[in-house]
């Protein structure tokens, strides 16, 4: 099975999105190595379109075809949990583990925010500290601040 790799440009760098013709594998932040393919997968290339949609204001959620990825039942239930947060919202760590039915897995959240392989498809950026920090973020502070800025969420929300 052969993975296509699709650049997308942003005014916070270029993001990377891989695949095949079952799904997205992957997405590339800002600053992780990426190498474009010269041949494309239709999941690729429409998840491509998708974010370059995103990053110009034009879209707010994501139609796009995942791949199955080896992980565990904890994450699955965290990245949906993710994917259900509306885009210009934000929720804490504590409220994704209490929608995911482990409120005392806010530590255990953000490790799989971590390893979340499909960043703004699944809107990680969206989970932010109980005290209104950013809390952590793979592709760096700048790059979470620009997607919350750019999606116009308020931080106070998560401190409820």
């Amino acid at each position: 099975m052969e993975f296509s790799r699709v650049a997308v440009e942003s005014a916070i760098g270029t993001w990377g999105v891989e695949g095949n013709e079952h799904g997205v594998t992957r997405v590339y932040m800002p600053n992780e190595p990426f190498t474009a393919t010269t041949s494309h997968a239709a999941p690729v290339d429409d998840a491509a379109i998708q974010l370059a949609q995103y990053f110009a204001g034009r879209r707010r959620s994501f139609d796009v075809s995942l791949a199955r990825v080896a992980t565990t039942d904890f994450r699955r239930r965290v990245w949906a949990a993710l994917a259900a947060i509306p885009y210009g919202d934000v929720r804490s760590y504590g409220q994704v583990a209490a929608a995911v039915g482990d409120p005392r897995a806010a530590r255990a959240v953000g490790n799989a925010n971590h390893a979340n392989p499909w960043p703004i498809v699944v809107p990680c950026h969206r989970v932010v500290a109980s005290g209104g920090g950013l809390g952590g973020y793979g592709g760096g502070l700048d790059v979470k601040r620009y997607l919350l800025d750019l999606e116009g969420a308020a931080l106070a929300s998560a401190t409820r």
